[in-house]
């Protein structure tokens, strides 16, 4: 039976990441991506009132109705600082804000996803492997390397070819720290730590290779 080494402390920060089974693709087309976004969203929130697939069978405007009253009345369970999706594994930088608010979240956003696209694919089973990782962040200094490191996992891992795309790499939240598009993170913690958009950006952008040895995430592994 697995069981967390890492007790997930409410108020603090986590990375949380985790893999497909097999490293098989789970991300596999812009309809695929943007359905995790909208769950992110959707599961960042303590139990709306609607499940995730009545709540996306509603009009346009009465999704966008639910999302406003959401936003205004519901209460979060997670403030999520970064993120990124990968063709086969997606990272989290998040704060838990109610007991238990990052295991729910990890959970209804990994399941909610499999049965979106077992449906899709006409395949069954689990999709993502048993556990999710987490590790907490310890230090202002962690903090800032992890986010560069879950920032720059699309460059590193040749998934887009150069840095002028980084920013437009829709399945991020790195162009959120740019120009801001909607509410699903928060970027006010992370850009404290800089002056400016340009120093955040320097500072993601420098020294790009530098990431494979860097020696404040060479622990996060899917092994």
């Amino acid at each position: 039976m697995s069981y967390r080494r890492t007790p997930i402390v409410t108020g603090e920060i986590y990375h949380t990441f985790n893999r497909s089974i097999a490293r098989q693709p789970i991300f596999l087309n812009v309809r695929s991506y943007s359905r995790a976004l909208g769950l992110i969203n959707f599961y960042s929130y303590v139990q709306p009132r609607l499940r995730f697939s009545h709540y996306n069978r509603l009009p346009l405007k009465e999704k966008a109705n639910f999302l406003e009253d959401l936003k205004i009345n519901g209460r979060k369970q997670i403030k999520l600082l970064a993120f990124c999706l990968m063709p086969n594994h997606v990272h989290f930088l998040m704060k838990e804000l109610e007991k238990n608010g990052i295991s729910r979240f990890m959970s209804n956003f990994q399941n909610s996803y499999a049965k979106y696209l077992n449906l899709k694919t006409d395949r069954t089973g689990s999709l993502f492997q048993s556990m999710f990782k987490a590790v907490r962040i310890e230090s202002d200094e962690q903090l800032i390397h992890v986010c560069r490191y879950i920032h720059l996992n699309p460059l590193t891992s040749y998934v887009i070819k150069d840095t002028d795309d980084l920013e437009r790499y829709q399945w991020s939240s790195y162009p959120e720290y740019f120009k801001r598009t909607s509410d699903l993170i928060d970027i006010d913690l992370i850009s404290e730590f800089f002056p400016s958009k340009k120093a955040f950006k320097r500072f993601t952008l420098d020294q790009v290779d530098y990431q494979r040895e860097l020696d404040k995430v060479k622990h996060l592994s899917f092994e």
